[in-house]
């Protein structure tokens, strides 16, 4: 069997939000991509059925109800901003292990008030996100809007602040294959980072090498390059987006800000080159790196 993180062929996954246009959509290309789909959340339409290409889904009225009635282990989070922090709050008090918010425009500080709050409650749940694609492994699981097609079952551990460019490596490198993708999301404040990917991948029997994708701002990716110096003995290949960025400016994410020298993509490059990380100019060239990777090993 192969091996993954956080999210395997035994998952059982909820979608917090199903009845909606966004959740409807997703939970049919998860169903579609083998994913184990049991159920959804809405207080306003708990008891409904939903009906997914033959597949019947029932609708709960709280996070704990669903997990009650079918053992799910998995969230995935499709509410509107103005409703995030309570869908996930609610998680968290049902102790879901893992809850994955893809929803984008969550104001900053409500994501503070989960990301603490998960915290304050013995961090029993793992939040990925918000503002990203969710968790893929293929052939196994799907959990939030990854394309299910783009790529296959491999060695290759994927780490990405980019939903785009998830997209891309998964595809540049599909004949090579990944045991897991996740997509953290660029906000400022996020619930799992490039850092708890990267210890769960070091300590995968499934994973052989990693990809690690960053961006512009912050100091996320310098953070991981001395985490890696420290603890990681795989080989780590990396991309950081934003290499043409001017300074000063917001490059898409809310979290790609750059001052000064701090936070830029060269700076960012540096860091991780002085730790052994090949980081390429682009994703092409990130790819054919990690080809070379694969092949040596």
């Amino acid at each position: 069997m192969s091996m993954a993180i956080w999210l395997t062929e035994n998952s059982k996954i909820i979608v917090q939000g199903i009845t909606g246009s966004e959740g409807m959509k997703h939970s049919r290309r998860m169903l579609a991509a083998d994913a184990n789909v049991v159920g959804g959340v809405n207080a306003r339409k708990a008891g409904q059925k939903v009906d997914f290409d033959g597949t019947e889904l029932t609708v709960y009225g709280t996070v704990a109800e669903a997990m009650a009635a079918t053992g799910a282990d998995v969230s995935v989070v499709f509410v509107p901003p103005k409703f995030t922090k309570d869908a996930v709050v609610e998680a968290i008090d049902a102790e879901i292990p893992l809850c994955v918010v893809i929803t984008e425009g969550i104001p900053v500080h409500d994501t503070a008030y989960f990301w603490a709050y998960a915290g304050e409650k013995g961090s029993k749940t793992r939040i990925v996100g918000p503002n990203c694609p969710g968790i893929a492994t293929p052939g196994s699981s799907n959990a939030g809007i990854i394309p299910a097609d783009i790529t296959t079952p491999g060695r290759i551990g994927l780490v990405s602040k980019s939903g785009t460019l998830t997209y891309q490596m998964m595809y540049e490198l599909r004949d090579i294959g990944f045991s897991t993708c996740v997509g953290i999301g660029g906000d400022p404040i996020i619930g799992t980072t490039h850092i708890d990917a990267l210890k769960a991948f070091q300590e995968d029997p499934g994973t052989d090498a990693i990809v690690m994708i960053g961006e512009i701002g912050g100091d996320a990716e310098e953070r991981a390059a001395a985490y890696i110096e420290q603890n990681v003995t795989k080989p780590v290949v990396g991309y950081v987006a934003g290499f043409t960025a001017p300074e000063g400016k917001t490059m898409g994410h809310a979290g790609a800000i750059v001052s000064g020298s701090a936070g830029t993509a060269q700076a960012k490059k540096e860091a991780l080159e002085k730790v052994g990380v090949r980081v390429g100019k682009t994703p092409s060239e990130t790819a054919r790196l990690m080809r070379e990777v694969m092949k040596n090993l």
